[in-house]
């Protein structure tokens, strides 16, 4: 099983949620652009979060210097990202990748993070509580659909807020597969915790 994990923006907890359902399956963990933050890198994170000993973490295929949209890193970099030289690594075990940023973070003048999308690919959207946040949730489970990609489920990341997620449950009809509460902080043990609350919900993915 592949896992594609995309946010409804950045900075709504793509990264803990990734290690979250990494742990719960014991899967392999593949972010493709890394933009900026190479020394304490979303790989590095969820390294640092995951404990079994099952997990291969795989390298990015880019790994770009300035913390920002991929295509504007890569300029920066003076490279520009092909995506036809983003190859998924070879795995037998399940697999999650990472996005980055949200659906439609461009990567060059003419793809964006949801043409790294395959067809065996299954989209965990996460989303964060705000002031939009609705919008941008409809928004991105719309763009999944109208490009017929199969969505797994949808993960909520705060504080429980019923309104909010009873509305886009019920107009979108994707599956709830957990909640990560506005916790203190996240290290393994936390991390562990999750993945022992979600991995029922993911294991029926298969």
């Amino acid at each position: 099983m592949k896992l594609f994990i995309t946010g409804i923006g950045t900075d709504v907890g793509k990264t803990v949620a990734s290690a979250i359902v990494t742990e719960a399956l014991k899967a392999d963990y593949w972010k493709p652009v890394q933009a900026g933050d190479l020394d304490n890198s979303d790989t590095h994170k969820v390294k640092q979060y995951v404990s079994n000993s099952k997990t291969v973490f795989h390298n990015n295929s880019y790994a770009l210097t300035t913390p920002a949209s991929p295509h504007m890193a890569a300029a920066i970099d003076d490279v520009t990202i092909d995506i036809k030289k983003i190859k998924e690594p070879k795995t037998k075990n399940h697999l999650v990748i990472e996005g980055a940023g949200g659906l439609l973070v461009p990567l060059n003048d003419n793809d964006t993070i949801a043409d790294l999308l395959q067809p065996d690919y299954k989209v965990i959207v996460v989303s964060r509580h705000y002031l939009g946040s609705i919008n941008h949730t409809l928004l991105t489970i719309e763009a999944l659909q109208q490009r017929n990609i199969a969505i797994a489920g949808i993960i909520f990341n705060g504080d429980e807020y019923k309104p909010t997620e009873e509305i886009i449950l019920k107009k979108t009809g994707v599956k709830l597969l957990g909640r990560i509460e506005d916790e203190p902080f996240f290290d393994a043990t936390v991390i562990r915790d999750y993945a022992n609350q979600f991995k029922a919900q993911l294991q029926a993915l298969e």
